[in-house]
């Protein structure tokens, strides 16, 4: 096998995995509470970076932080793990999973916004294009959401879909903005250590019990699939891939195979408007990524 077809192999697995997140929530919903379910899943995330840590020899590094740095990965392991998936999974509990995966997907839509407010970059005209049309998507499926189940969706339930996905931008201008010459895989193991560390202390004023076994297996396997393995591969792929932008568009298959795990596996009746919703929402973050102002190629030599 080829080191691109290694690559790509790389990306298909963190795409398949990602896939099967969203019903592994609900699953795990059903025996624990959404905080719970994070603190169980924020820990075996951080033992995963451990065992990276140690396969790639880079405790020696932690030793060469300074105070800044680590401060950095605190304030990031505040808003990832803990704030960003406390929102989403309390979105999870409230919402079918089928709406709460699609919304979270607006995330580029509201990064391009977040750059705009925070950073002072002008959105260029040909984004409102994408933004329009996912939005359009985010609104078909709400409108579509009465026939999942009979019930009105929760408000609240829509509010922290979108928070969530407004979260998730905001984390991605603070890594970038706290990135400095941090190496990534430590990076990642010191923010979920400090944010595992803030759940687990405040996991008996939240009332937690971790009583069931089924809850533990499934929100182990949300660290593992969702927080840990993927980044991975998906690193992986992007460091040795012949087409880097080609891997990057790979992620796009995974919330529609994730509408198949939730059907098969959670037992939603997944709708029309799901599908289309979902569409019109991946067909705006597409656009304004690759079609709204394409990079312009480089004149070829005479």
């Amino acid at each position: 096998m080829t080191q691109n077809a290694k690559a790509l192999s790389a990306a298909a697995m963190a795409v398949l995995s990602w896939s099967t997140v969203a019903a592994a929530f609900k699953t795990a919903l059903m025996y624990y509470t959404h905080y719970e379910m994070l603190t169980v899943a924020a820990v075996t995330a951080t033992a995963v970076f451990a065992v990276m840590m140690t396969l790639q020899g880079k405790w020696k590094s932690l030793v060469a932080l300074t105070r800044r740095e680590i401060l950095s990965c605190a304030l990031l392991g505040v808003a990832n793990p803990a704030l960003y998936y406390l929102v989403l999974f309390a979105a999870y509990d409230k919402l079918p999973a089928q709406v709460a995966q699609p919304i979270n997907y607006c995330w580029p839509i509201f990064l391009v916004l977040l750059m705009a407010a925070v950073m002072h970059r002008p959105v260029r005209n040909r984004l409102y294009i994408g933004m329009a049309l996912s939005f359009a998507g985010v609104a078909v499926i709400s409108l579509g959401g009465s026939a999942i189940g009979g019930a009105a969706l929760s408000p609240s339930g829509l509010m922290l879909a979108f928070l969530s996905a407004v979260i998730w931008a905001g984390y991605w201008i603070l890594n970038e903005k706290l990135k400095g010459n941090l190496d990534e895989t430590v990076k990642l193991f010191m923010s979920f250590l400090a944010g595992s560390v803030l759940l687990v202390a405040c996991s008996p004023l939240a009332g937690c019990e971790f009583s069931s076994a089924d809850g533990l297996r499934a929100s182990v396997y949300v660290g593992i699939m969702e927080m840990g393995i993927p980044f991975f591969f998906f690193s992986y792929a992007l460091a040795r891939a012949d087409n880097v932008a080609l891997v990057n568009q790979m992620c796009y298959i995974a919330p529609f195979l994730s509408l198949f795990f939730i059907s098969v596996i959670v037992g939603e009746t997944i709708v029309i408007t799901s599908y289309i919703g979902l569409a019109l929402i991946v067909g705006g973050v597409v656009y304004n990524r690759y079609l709204a102002y394409p990079p312009r190629r480089a004149a070829s030599p005479k």
